[in-house]
């Protein structure tokens, strides 16, 4: 039997990338000295708010993921943010390798609205490891499945998340709306001969008393 432990050494952006990714790098150990032929590497990362502060900023920003602070004992939860495999070439004693972790800029995403509300400090992770590990048996390869209980903590800079962001979408980003809504945007911005839905949207909030920062 084999014994894997696991670490996350960094976590950054991944240059030249076409969507937004982060790239881990990960340091898997084999303590026992057997021979993995190669691994199946599963993996959900989960964001976990408990382990860290939060300013009144934040915690306005927070109000709709988990309601006001008074109820953050009951609602302040782990959370899936995503999830990524990857297949690991073969190696004795420990390796390193990397995971791909796409990242999306949608804000009904309920990570994304987490992530959107932080201003500074660290985003609470924990990479959470399964899958299957190919080793040398008593009649060719052997089979075994990683253990669910592999598990790796790391704290994501929250400036490293906005660089991913900043790199793929620069001074813009993505809202989900209904269509009708959408026509409905359309419409308005032809009446005022506005030129851009964003300034639709900038002249509506300034109508309804809001400021747009």
């Amino acid at each position: 039997m084999t014994a894997l432990d696991f670490s996350v050494l960094s976590v950054g952006p991944e240059p030249f990338a076409v969507t937004p990714n982060l790239i881990a790098r990960l340091r898997i150990a084999e303590t026992t000295g057997a021979v993995v032929h190669a691994m199946a590497l599963r993996c959900q990362i989960r964001i976990e708010p408990r382990r860290r502060r939060y300013t009144e900023r934040e915690e306005a920003g927070l109000l709709d993921l988990f309601g006001p602070r008074e109820r953050w004992g009951t609602t302040l939860s782990t959370f899936p943010w995503l999830h990524t495999s990857a297949v690991v070439p073969g190696f004795t004693g420990e390796c390193i390798t990397e995971l791909v972790l796409p990242c999306t800029y949608d804000f009904e995403v309920t990570a994304s609205k987490y992530l959107h509300a932080l201003d500074d400090g660290t985003v609470p992770l924990g990479f959470l490891f399964s899958g299957t590990i190919f080793t040398k048996g008593t009649n060719g390869f052997g089979v075994e499945q990683i253990p669910w209980d592999r598990e790796a903590p790391f704290d994501l800079p929250v400036e490293t998340w906005r660089d991913v962001v900043r790199q793929n979408f620069p001074s813009s980003g993505w809202v989900r709306l209904d269509h009708d809504t959408i026509e409905a945007l359309v419409r308005f911005k032809a009446a005022r001969g506005l030129l851009g839905l964003d300034q639709a949207v900038t002249e509506l909030l300034d109508g309804a008393g809001e400021v747009a920062t």
